[in-house]
């Protein structure tokens, strides 16, 4: 059977950009920001971004794009006889299935909510109060979240059963081109606010005094932390986009867009958020909070706040949903070269293992809300956990060693594979780099997760 291709290398960056632009970056990057001083731990952050997560992009979509196959046998086709590298493939996999056991609730919570803003359930004059309560009784309604999480996957699959060029790349391209439209019309209102420069400057201009108050070096974790995770590395989620690219252009140059364009929108929501926020006097630093009970409260005291409130999380529903179909098309490609099976089995059979495998997320606000896994942690919290701190730090050190240790596919084929085709190449000079410095830089990261 002929391997799948995109129809164009703009689809290619797409697509691939939208599967690292998710929660992470729309959700996560402004209150991290928030909690780390502003515009020093963005500078960081793009350090980091450059150093560390663009180079273990490159080698995931090298062995993605080498092999021509999805995340098992892909190792399989590059490692050398007799050893067990594919078996990080069925890993990478489980790392894919149990993200969306939890990542298709919190998309359908942005689903949600713009409804909520489309009939006018967020009133003027409510206060943070009232936005709190409006958040806890939809966590506090398994019907109402089920029923979410289930048009979440099932439009999903049907999206990943039409195919890579007619579903994922279509669906994909309309998306992220309403999402680029969308973040710059909201940024743009939230910076002419009145009183929005404070916000401006507590972003993007460094303040020495919050980061020595939180510490130098919490600053520098918390900003590799977020170039890591923003890319989704290390579960084959990009390794499978590798496999259906072309061989015209250097994988350097590809991973650079997809970085920046992750990058953009990550910095445009930050532009979103703080502007707003101070305009209408309220905390920045509410962590994970902000956006379902902060926002909606500033939303509803400003001028024509019902529109800006579905404008919102409109954007943030095409985020959240580009990372589902990505993962989703993963998951499926996965099935259809392991199994055998056709594209719509692989989307029936992997849609009901799906919506199952997501329900204890959805119990675990109400039925079972006194269920708590690791370390005392809530079903969501625990699968986060389980994803973020353990399944992609190991998954990309696994690819690094593969790529770049004799005992793998190796650091010339690596270089080989990633410098074919016009554009940026990555130099052999930095060998000693990749093998000794990145893989203690992973494992920090790795061990800070735990700690």
């Amino acid at each position: 059977m002929k391997r799948e291709s995109f129809k164009s290398r703009l689809g290619f960056i797409l697509v691939s950009a939208g599967c690292a632009i998710g929660i992470g970056n729309v959700w996560r990057f402004p209150y991290v920001t928030g909690q780390n001083g502003g515009g020093i731990f963005v500078l960081f952050y793009l350090i980091f971004l450059v150093c560390m997560g663009l180079p273990v992009l490159t080698m995931e979509l090298a062995v993605g794009r080498a092999s021509r196959k999805s995340a098992v046998m892909s190792y399989k086709a590059l490692e050398k006889e007799g050893s067990k590298w594919h078996i990080h493939g069925w890993i990478a996999m489980l790392g894919c299935y149990m993200l969306m056991m939890y990542y298709t609730t919190v998309s359908g919570w942005m689903v949600a909510y713009f409804f909520k803003f489309l009939k006018g359930d967020f009133t003027s004059g409510m206060n943070t109060d009232d936005t709190a309560a409006a958040f806890g009784n939809m966590l506090a309604d398994p019907k109402q979240m089920a029923f979410w999480m289930i048009v979440t996957v099932v439009l999903g699959f049907l999206v990943c059963s039409r195919g890579l060029q007619n579903g994922l790349e279509k669906i994909s391209k309309f998306m992220m081109s309403a999402l680029l439209l969308l973040i710059i019309v909201l940024a743009v209102h939230s910076i002419t606010l009145s009183g929005a420069l404070e916000g401006v400057k507590f972003y993007l201009v460094p303040n020495l005094d919050a980061v020595s108050e939180i510490g130098i070096k919490n600053v520098i974790t918390a900003a590799m932390n977020q170039a890591f995770f923003t890319l989704s590395l290390g579960v084959a989620a990009m390794e499978i986009f590798g496999s259906y690219m072309g061989k015209d252009c250097t994988l350097a140059g590809e991973g650079a867009k997809i970085c920046a364009l992750d990058t953009f929108v990550a910095i445009m929501s930050g532009l979103i958020i703080f502007p707003a926020c101070f305009s209408y006097g309220v905390e920045v630093d509410a962590g994970p909070s902000l956006i379902f009970i902060t926002l909606p409260n500033v939303f509803v005291n400003m001028q024509g706040g019902r529109i800006w409130g579905c404008l919102f999380f409109m954007f943030m529903t095409f985020a959240s949903f580009s990372t589902v179909i990505a993962v989703f098309e993963n998951i499926m490609s996965f099935a259809i070269d392991m199994f055998g099976w056709s594209r719509n089995k692989a989307a029936l059979i992997n849609g009901v293992i799906i919506l199952i495998a997501s329900m204890p997320c959805v119990l675990g606000y109400n039925v079972w809300s006194n269920l708590h896994l690791i370390g005392g942690r809530d079903v969501l919290d625990s699968e986060d956990f389980m994803v973020s701190n353990l399944l992609l730090p190991i998954g990309s050190l696994v690819y690094l060693l593969f790529c770049v240790t004799k005992w793998g596919w190796g650091f010339d084929k690596y270089i080989d594979e990633a410098n074919t085709g016009s554009g940026l190449k990555i130099s052999r000079k930095l060998k000693p780099y990749f093998q000794f410095i990145l893989p203690l830089l992973i494992l920090f990261i790795f061990i800070q997760g735990l700690i």
